[in-house]
């Protein structure tokens, strides 16, 4: 009987301890927010309208609720197996909605990982979901597609 208790005490302490184990456990890096570049912004000028900062920057990931003169572009990427990164620019635009000010807080020159995994998952933006999925079918041509054939009329 005690044999049996030991037994038993060591079987669930090992499946105890397998279950803990971070060995193999797999992780991933988690970009959020806006992808902020030194080229996108260095192609932002004095001047600039709204418009013209939006075809360069995209949307703004957050507007000042009382001020919509001010736009915060913010990228944060929290490595796997590493610390976080953090990007920000903010814009300021005077009454007439022209860029004045360009702030930038992080290193943009560096390279980010960006993965690009064209595996099963979330749709890219632009691309139908099921273009991804599914086999495309090519529509004949009018070379291949076969001639109709006359319909014999019975009387």
């Amino acid at each position: 009987m005690q044999k049996l208790t030991r037994i038993i005490t060591l079987s669930v302490a090992l499946t105890v301890v397998s279950g803990c184990s971070y060995v193999g456990v797999y992780k991933r890096d988690i970009p959020q927010g806006n992808l902020v570049t030194q080229e996108m912004v260095s192609q932002l000028q004095p001047g600039m309208t709204q418009e013209q900062v939006t075809y360069v920057m995209g949307r703004p990931l957050l507007e000042a609720p009382f001020d919509a003169r001010q736009w915060d572009y913010v990228y944060r990427l929290d490595k796997a197996y590493g610390g976080v990164e953090q990007r920000r620019v903010t814009l300021t635009f005077d009454n007439s909605g022209r860029l004045v000010n360009v702030e930038q807080q992080g290193d943009l020159s560096g390279d980010l990982p960006i993965s690009s995994d064209r595996g099963m998952g979330p749709a890219v933006e632009g691309t139908e979901p099921m273009d991804r999925t599914l086999p495309t079918q090519q529509a004949p041509t009018p070379e291949t597609a076969p001639e109709p054939q006359p319909v014999p009329i019975s009387q």
